[in-house]
């Protein structure tokens, strides 16, 4: 059963795309901060170092793709999660625009190489923007101050270091790969044929890329004589990768692979680079000079040099990257800063690849994700919400429109939109608000509940009492360890049991009802179920910043008042709004709901209606889809999702189980 599935999009190809709007802030402390806004100096200030956090540099030879998108939305959510619980916070991404890929692509298209970069930075930069990212560096390998950087640091590993330590001319050969931009030893080569063409050639184990053997005279860096203190380090960090299997995959490699590096290639067979400064015969190597970045943005080679200096922002306290460049990330750049006696970043974040529909994108299939087109279908929020849910660390992840519906109609539409339009927004003569609620509860009216609290009878008005204490702990345990798919689970249970509590508690049923107790008990179901929506929308800010910040605009919580600080039971006692006349707001259009529908339409599925109306029960059967959907929601609260789903024979798109929609 798919809850919802979208008409793919008419006409979308014959029309320009539209300049997607970027959300305003959600709190003046979560604002960016522009890379000229104001620096860190620690020897001024006495608070902790800023949080800072970066995406790896992206290669430029072609468009970005949906893996972009993910890592960088991911580096967003971890610095905005930083920033609800109070800290300054530093976001990093950029383009890396050196080396052989690019000076071939770049011929390839007729381009010299800067122009080439200029045009491809571009839509690397116009995608931060349209994801709604809050970058407050975008740095390009081309940049002047980039440059100087990388040439300080050579010259340091040139001068500064003992004899056997620092860098040594010799000539190399071996297997190089073009796309990998590396070297790899002969154990780690194999055979392999182009498929078009049947042409026998040599490959990476690793990445299926062409490699090609190549000898040239070259700078190396001595990377084995930093064996032992790589290894060191990891024993002195055993979690300094997560997840834990590729930490052992780059201990591995330490112990078993290690070569020095060729850390140059001749200007004649590369010239598009950071020369030498002292030898122009030689070009810097690319992977070098990239990773070079993330010292540049936090001051190295125009405020400090040395780890005796202020060093502003760094050390990163995470690098978030994907696991094809895990080696260069967590061998050869500790290496580099190790030897110059910098410290590495505080932690690696390794995430996997995304395919579609569980197979491999491929441009020959003509499954590549374009990240800008799906913004565009789907949305910025609620495309953020799904890769950062649907997003793992330990596997492939599966991109899929099917799921992205079913997602967007059962959690974004049903389980937080409807919510609120029934809590925050009701109808007029629905008899409650939550200003009103509010007000309750800071006269202290509801001790007068006390009595009836341990009453069987009363029992579902307290049910949801658990879920209130636990949430924020849960969510903050999860993003502590950057898992934001277990974060948004704990948040999607905790509005999945407010859908029940309210079907539960029935409010609309004791606004009309007269007894002594009706007015106070319809008053705590609303306050109670306003503070769960409070809660998980301050938590969600960081995943959808935009939908949350109006969801909060239109609960009245005040915007000083959306930290993690706030995100508990009564932590906030002066939000609320009073009640509005349908014709006054937007449940008259449900094209201006939070979470309209989306693309060509609400498209009903007439076949889970009637499985629906056919189990839901004595309560009769609910008129609308989307209540439907919210009885669905308060059933999987009682009975669990995979027994739902086989009482309904539901038949979910492949690519998930029940386990993965909770």
């Amino acid at each position: 059963m798919r809850l919802q599935q979208l008409q793919p999009l008419r006409g979308m190809q014959a029309k320009p795309l539209k300049r997607l709007a970027r959300p305003s802030w959600i709190c003046p402390s979560c604002r960016p901060n522009g890379p000229s806004s104001r620096r860190w100096n620690s020897s001024a200030q006495t608070q902790e170092k800023p949080f800072y956090v970066t995406t790896p540099i992206f290669y430029v030879n072609a468009a970005p793709h949906i893996g972009h998108l993910y890592c960088t939305v991911l580096a967003d959510v971890v610095k905005r999660w930083q920033q609800i619980n109070g800290k300054t916070a530093y976001l990093c991404t950029g383009t890396d625009e050196h080396g052989m890929k690019i000076q071939r692509a770049a011929a390839k298209e007729g381009m010299d190489p800067k122009s080439f970069c200029d045009l491809n930075s571009d839509k690397f930069r116009s995608l931060t923007y349209d994801a709604d990212i809050s970058n407050d560096f975008f740095i390009r390998t081309t940049d002047p101050d980039h440059k100087d950087a990388v040439a300080q640091f050579w010259l340091q590993l040139k001068h500064a270091l003992p004899r056997q330590l620092g860098l040594y001319k010799g000539t190399h050969e071996g297997w190089y790969c073009v796309s990998d931009e590396c070297f790899y030893p002969d154990d780690l080569v194999r055979p392999g044929i182009v498929p078009q063409t049947g042409k026998k050639i040599m490959i990476s184990v690793e990445s299926e890329n062409e490699v090609e053997w190549v000898k040239e005279e070259t700078w190396f860096f001595p990377l084995t004589k930093y064996k032992d203190a790589l290894l060191k380090f990891y024993d002195e960090n055993p979690d300094w990768v997560k997840p834990a299997n590729r930490m052992q995959e780059v201990r591995d490699w330490v112990e078993n692979h290690l070569e020095d590096l060729s850390v140059t290639r001749p200007v004649s067979r590369l010239n598009w680079g950071v020369s030498d400064p002292e030898d122009p015969s030689q070009t810097i190597y690319v992977w070098v000079d990239a990773l070079i970045n993330y010292i540049t943005k936090a001051g190295y080679g125009s405020k400090w040099r040395s780890a005796t200096e202020d060093m502003g922002i760094w050390p990163a306290d995470l690098q978030i990257i994907g696991k094809d460049i895990l080696r260069f990330h967590a061998i050869y750049w500790p290496a580099l800063l190790l030897a110059l006696g910098l410290p590495p970043a505080k932690g690696i974040l390794c995430h996997n690849h995304w395919t579609m529909s569980n197979r491999k994108m491929s441009k020959s299939l003509g499954n590549v994700v374009n990240p800008v087109f799906a913004l565009q279908r789907w949305d910025v929020d609620p495309l953020r919400y799904f890769l950062m849910r649907n997003g793992n660390l330990t596997r492939d992840m599966s991109y899929s429109n099917d799921i992205i519906a079913a997602i967007y109609g059962k959690e974004l539409q049903a389980n937080i939109g409807n919510l609120f339009y029934r809590i925050a927004k009701p109808k007029s003569a629905s008899g409650w608000s939550t200003k009103q609620a509010v007000e309750a509860s800071n006269s202290g009216a509801f001790k007068n509940l006390d009595e009836v609290k341990t009453r069987e009878e009363y029992a579902q008005f307290f049910s949801l009492e658990p879920f209130l204490a636990r949430a924020t702990d849960a969510v903050s345990k999860e993003m502590e360890d950057y898992n934001t798919s277990g974060a948004i689970r704990e948040v999607f249970e905790l509005l999945r049991e407010t859908n029940r509590f309210i079907t539960d508690t029935q409010p609309w049923v004791l606004a009309k009802q007269t007894g002594p107790l009706s007015p106070l008990l319809l008053n705590w179901t609303i306050h109670r179920s306003a503070e769960a929506l409070r809660i998980a929308a301050i938590l969600m800010q960081p995943v959808m910043p935009g939908k949350m910040k109006r969801l909060l605009d239109e609960m009245g919580v005040k915007p000083e008042r959306r930290t993690t600080a706030h995100a508990h039971p009564g932590a906030d006692d002066a939000y609320g709004t009073t009640n509005v006349t349908k014709s006054n707001h937007d449940r008259a259009n449900k094209h201006l709901t939070l979470f309209p529908p989306m693309a060509s339409g609400d498209v009903s599925d007439a076949e889970v209606l009637q499985r629906l109306k056919a189990h839901l029960g004595t309560r009769g059967a609910a008129k609308s889809k989307m209540n439907q959907m919210v009885e669905l929601l308060a059933m999987e609260a009682r009975m669990g999702e995979a027994q739902v789903a086989k009482l309904l024979e539901t038949d979910l798109p492949v690519e998930q189980t029940p386990q993965d929609l909770k």
